[in-house]
């Protein structure tokens, strides 16, 4: 980072959560892996998501070993790829499983020269708010912490106002991931951030793949005493923006240089119908890594769409729905980028 990581992440930032590539007989695509974060810096990305739920929480069984494997790469391949085009660029470690697994795995990014970590609480479903805040506290001590709040469908718990209250205090706090997939829960992270007066320093980051457009568009209004709040969401750290990374990148700048109009705010719809096939939104998000998958393999980017649960693969009738929104969004698709670009990535 050339900037102070406040800074930038505050700018607004598209932070793809990056995929797992992996050959047919599911090992570690090293080839196809560098491409993707190629294709990401070149896109015009402001940082990296590595071992979160797009990458595959998998790669953490000791059957497969590729955590600190997958981290390296991609801190690797950026730090290459910063030392031709130097800018600020921010790299975000996933990290999960209680205190232990957690502290541990934010030390391995730590030493990976990773700026951040995402943590998850899937694995705190029962514990009172306030071992969730000791514990956010224990792994802030190692790396700046990036809040989330994952939707409860794919593996996350309802976190309240008082939590998201508490979480804001933590000094080493830098930013919020809000994924809930709800607008009633998506307003209790605002309020909390605001609660704590800490509006100034913990940036709000959309992860609600359902409401992209409309989440970078439209503030927040929240009281705080008698007093009027609008926070914003400045950008987004998406699964969905694994894909089709240039355009993403083009509609946050969009946004920012406003102004917004009926025909941005139209985009919120058809980017959430794209969405859908993608997340396999039908099937309650089975297919939504393999979904995510089908469209880098159809644009070069990936071999094939395998994960490395040999059961996670496309949905019925969801390959349909995915030619449906590349026929009926094709301006929303990056593909002439990617095919002009994709022979130096694979290099």
């Amino acid at each position: 980072m050339t900037v102070p990581l406040r800074n930038h992440l505050l700018a607004g930032q598209v932070i793809p959560a990056h995929p797992l590539a992996l050959t047919a007989e599911r090992r570690l695509d090293e080839r196809h892996q560098r491409a993707l974060t190629r294709y990401y810096f070149a896109a015009g990305a402001g940082g990296i998501a590595v071992g979160v739920h797009t990458t595959q929480f998998a790669i953490r069984d000791a059957k497969h070993g590729l955590f600190e494997p997958v981290l390296a790469l991609a801190a690797e391949t950026a730090a290459a790829e910063l030392r031709v085009y130097p800018r600020p660029f921010v790299k975000v470690a996933g990290a999960l499983g209680r205190t232990g697994q957690a502290t541990r795995e934010t030390e391995i990014a730590a030493r990976l020269g990773y700026d951040a970590v995402l943590l998850s609480l899937a694995a705190w479903e029962h514990d009172a708010d306030q071992a969730l805040l000791d514990h956010c506290r224990a792994v802030a001590g190692i790396l700046p912490l990036f809040g989330f709040y994952l939707q409860p469908a794919v593996g996350g718990r309802v976190l309240n106002y008082d939590f998201w209250h508490g979480f804001a205090e933590i000094p080493n706090v830098v930013a919020i991931k809000i994924a809930p997939f709800n607008r009633y829960r998506t307003l209790d992270v605002a309020r909390g951030v605001a609660a704590a007066r800490a509006e100034e320093r913990v940036t709000l980051y959309t992860g609600n793949d359902d409401h992209i457009v409309l989440d970078l568009a439209v503030p927040l209004a929240v009281r705080r005493g008698g007093e009027e709040l609008r926070l914003r969401i400045r950008g987004g750290l998406l699964g969905h923006w694994s894909v089709w990374t240039k355009r993403a990148v083009e509609l946050l700048a969009r946004v920012q240089r406003g102004p917004v109009d009926a025909d941005l705010l139209a985009l919120d719809a058809r980017v959430t119908d794209c969405n859908g096939a993608l997340f396999d939104v039908a099937h309650d998000f089975a297919g939504c890594i393999p979904g995510c998958h089908e469209v880098l393999r159809r644009q070069g980017l990936l071999e094939g769409i395998w994960c490395l649960d040999p059961n996670e693969t496309l949905s019925p009738g969801q390959a349909a729905e995915i030619d449906r929104v590349c026929r009926e969004h094709a301006d929303l698709s990056d593909d002439d980028f990617v095919r002009a670009n994709l022979e130096r990535w694979m290099g």
